[in-house]
């Protein structure tokens, strides 16, 4: 079963006959699958439910070990990483104590202002029902202007679609205006779907980064109290920490999970312990650095010097993304209560005793390592301990947002195809990708095999944050106006006051780029160029197969029996096309001679909300007349869910109940109201438009056939769209005589299911300019080779699989 034929189409698909005859008349309303499909329960609804007090508490103390990590461990190089250069004099030292009071101020109010106010505050509330990170922000943004999400939306999506948050009202014209303009403008959509990926792509690069510069500033304390300790030897037991780490990713972070909280509440308490002994200890007099006007003396005394040294500054916030991306594992106000209460206080008195410390001891050594310098010598072991413990943990939290950010890069059809495994049965969004984690493991270490300095490692880092930042500081003013509707000066004045300081920062960074910068840049550009080419090809592939679609005229020319032997059986025709009966069918029944009883065009389409219940999982329809016994199928998943989550046996018995409750209410539709109540008032929400599917261009169609009145199109009678098998329509559809064809349904799964597929290959024709050749004939063509089988991907099982090729030429 596993034989394939390939054919070769170009223009229209080969071996489709002439129209028999011309529909007679068309509807102007687009498909009510295609618009049903891309709907689910809660998508007008933000966030999660309410949850008492306690468990707040519970998961504000879980996040401390998930989410705080890569910024509870930025106090380990923040000061080397700023005095360096000629921010220092020949021999190391900092030239005055103000400029030690002046970088203080800046982390200070650098602090305050992005994670506490903008991220805290502000950002988790652009949630996407409890869904963060980049994909979140463009998900509701996509939903309230209508955009397509994803590369198999059609224009009826656009028309009709109703997965939208709260409509702009009339009185706000702007938010309108704005509304229709992107709407409208393929120009900014494009614009748009770049943005979001090059967010997705830094913070990918920030993930590479995230382990060395963690882990290789823990590892180096053993030089601050071993000085006979070579960097080499530091070097090689950061690439050994590296590896074992990575290794271990495959096991889960729920196999340590209950270790990561403990560990890093214990570096908070610690850090923010030693901060306050070295402040009462070395100089109290250190909170004059609360006075902004340091600030200002400080670029006043180093002018340029002090703009470079923002680079090392804005490492103090390193990690703060993680807040908005992990969102989805706790609550808004558990992360608020977590960073308020602990997080930012701790900080706070690490970067304070820090400054306090330098103040009295200006020494090379002292500057070069801060942090070792500043613990007292009878705690340095155990805070040795706790800190390597900490940098892996930290290590491991970006990891993890970066398989987050893969996965739903893949299910918004943005990435190619990768192995996703879950590692844990209770908490869906602990997942483990192969091939991202042995790609992310070469590049840390390439990256600490040729800096072997934090302070090097450091330039490269802060191009990948603050580039997050600025990135999320757009799309969030981009929401306030169209979607909040808020007042345009107060939106605009969010964008000045936060891009602008991020604008500052990200424009001190790419002075850095010589050194080292180039990095984050690289790896993001490379990871940018796979995104958009594969977005890109995937888009321009189901373009050509909407307009080369199968022509109901021409199916309903080949009789009931489809002009080949009709078996008994279920076929599974996979298709990317959300409406009407994709070429490859007619490739089928033209190089098979036989067809299952029952054919069903599944349809798997991926909706902007973090998951679809399993309930509400699969949507069906008829195609064409009742002896046909053809249907159409659409299973939906969230952009946190993968199509692979189900084995076949789940997936096939769903499909069949679903089925089974179709024709059952189908039934039900022609008999007196008092019998369909119920039903109907458990789909009230559901809109109703056409009975059996057609496939004439981007609308359906009906012709005037000799068919039972059920088949016909009744105007004032809209057939419902129906759920998956519940108990509930089980017990009202018993009322009803319609077992032959559900019990032929389970004879037919009974004698098997074969999941048939189609394999298209894609070429730009020669008029094609040269960029569209080179990202279709090389990079697309390249990735669809190379990238995980759709047999793998879609969790077929390869001794029911049977493939049709076809070559599409555009």
């Amino acid at each position: 079963m596993n034989e394939s034929t390939t054919t070769t189409t170009k223009g229209t698909p080969h071996g489709t006959p002439p129209f028999s005859r011309r529909l007679s008349r068309k509807l102007t309303r687009p498909d009510s699958l295609d618009v049903e499909s891309m709907r689910v329960r809660g998508m007008d609804h933000g966030g999660h439910s309410a949850m008492s007090l306690g468990i707040i508490l519970q998961l504000a103390y879980q996040s401390i070990g998930v989410v705080y990590g890569d910024l509870g461990t930025s106090p380990l190089y923040v000061y080397s990483s700023t005095f360096q250069g000629n921010m220092v004099t020949s021999d190391g030292l900092i030239k005055t104590p103000k400029d030690i009071l002046g970088a203080l101020c800046l982390i200070i109010y650098t602090l305050t202002l992005i994670p506490l106010i903008k991220y805290v505050f502000i950002v988790l509330q652009a949630n996407d029902n409890g869904e963060g990170g980049t994909f979140a922000l463009y998900s509701l943004i996509c939903r309230h202007a209508r955009i397509p999400l994803a590369h198999r939306q059609v224009p009826a999506d656009r028309e009709l679609s109703t997965y939208k948050l709260e409509k702009p009202t009339r009185r706000n014209a702007r938010a309108a205006r704005i509304k229709g303009i992107l709407e409208k403008s393929t120009f900014l959509q494009n614009a748009l779907i770049i943005t979001v990926l090059c967010g997705t792509c830094l913070v990918i690069g920030d993930g590479s980064l995230t382990p060395a510069i963690s882990v290789l500033s823990a590892m180096q304390g053993i030089e601050v109290q071993v000085p006979a300790v070579k960097p080499m030897v530091v070097v090689i037991l950061t690439i050994v920490v590296l590896l074992i780490m990575f290794s271990l990713q495959q096991f889960g972070t729920n196999k340590v999970g209950f270790m990561f909280a403990p560990v890093v509440l214990t570096w908070f308490i610690s850090i923010g312990l030693i901060g306050v002994y070295n402040i009462v200890s070395n100089d109290p007099s250190v909170f004059r650095a609360l006075n902004p006007l340091y600030i200002i003396s400080y670029f006043h005394r180093n002018k340029v010097e002090a703009w470079k040294s923002l680079g090392g500054i804005v490492l103090c916030i390193t990690g703060t993304e993680a807040m908005f991306a992990d969102l989805g594992h706790f609550r808004v106000s558990s992360i608020q209560i977590a960073f308020s209460g602990i997080v930012f206080p701790s900080l706070l008195a690490a970067y304070i005793g820090q400054a306090a410390y330098l103040l009295k001891h200006n020494t090379a050594e002292d500057v070069s390592y801060t942090f070792y310098k500043s613990v007292p010598k009878p705690v340095f072991w155990p805070m040795f301990a706790v800190s390597t413990g900490a940098a892996i943990i930290a290590s491991q939290a970006m990891i993890s947002a970066t398989f987050s950010m893969i996965r739903n890069a893949m299910a918004l059809g943005c990435f190619p195809r990768v192995t996703v495994r879950h590692t844990s049965k209770r908490i869906h969004g602990q997942i483990y990708i192969p091939e991202i984690n042995w790609l992310v493991m070469c590049l840390s270490i390439s990256i600490v095999a040729i800096f072997r300095s934090t302070t090097q490692i450091g330039n490269a880092y802060g191009i990948a944050v603050v580039g997050v930042f600025f990135i999320s500081s757009s799309l969030l003013t981009l929401i306030m106006i169209m979607i909040w509707e808020k007042n345009i000066f107060l939106a605009l004045s969010f964008w000045c006051i936060w891009g602008g300081v991020e604008g500052m920062y990200f424009s001190s960074v790419l002075s850095k780029v010589p050194q080292g910068g180039w990095v984050p840049l690289a790896i993001a550009s490379f990871f940018l160029t796979v995104m958009f080419s594969w977005h890109y090809g995937n888009r321009r592939k189901s373009m050509f197969e909407v307009q080369n679609k199968l022509s109901l005229d021409w199916l309903l020319g080949l009789g009931s029996s489809l002009g080949v032997a009709r078996v008994p059986g279920i076929g599974l025709v996979y298709t990317e096309l959300p409406v009407g009966v994709p070429a490859i069918f007619g490739h089928f029944i033209t190089n098979l001679p036989a067809i299952h009883s029952i054919v069903v065009f599944v349809c798997v389409r991926n909706l902007p909300v973090s998951s679809v219940p399993s309930d509400e999982r699969i949507l069906i329809r008829r195609v064409g007349p009742r002896e046909f016994r053809m249907y159409r199928c659409a299973v939906r998943y969230g952009y946190t869910q993968g199509t692979g989550d189900e084995d076949e046996e789940n997936f096939e018995d769903l499909l069949a109940h679903s089925l089974a409750s179709f024709l059952r209410t189908e039934v039900m539709e022609n008999t007196p109201a008092s019998i369909t109540s119920t039903v109907s008032t458990h789909h009230n929400n559901i809109a109703h438009h056409a009975h059996f599917e057609m496939a004439e261009g981007d609308t359906d169609a009906t012709a005037n056939h000799s068919m039972s009145s059920e088949q016909k199109l009744d105007g004032d009678r809209l057939p419902g769209s129906v759920l998956p098998y519940t108990k509930e329509s089980s017990e009202v559809a018993s009322q009803v005589d319609n077992e032959d064809e559900v019990t032929y349904l389970y004879k037919a799964k009974h004698a098997g299911v074969v999941y048939m597929l189609g394999e298209s290959d894609v070429h730009c024709s020669k008029k094609a300019s040269v960029l569209k050749r080179f990202i279709i004939n090389g990079v697309y063509s390249f990735l669809r080779r190379n990238c995980r089988p759709n047999t793998l991907y879609l969790s077929i099982p390869r001794m029911r699989l049977l493939k049709v090729g076809m070559t599409y030429e555009i």
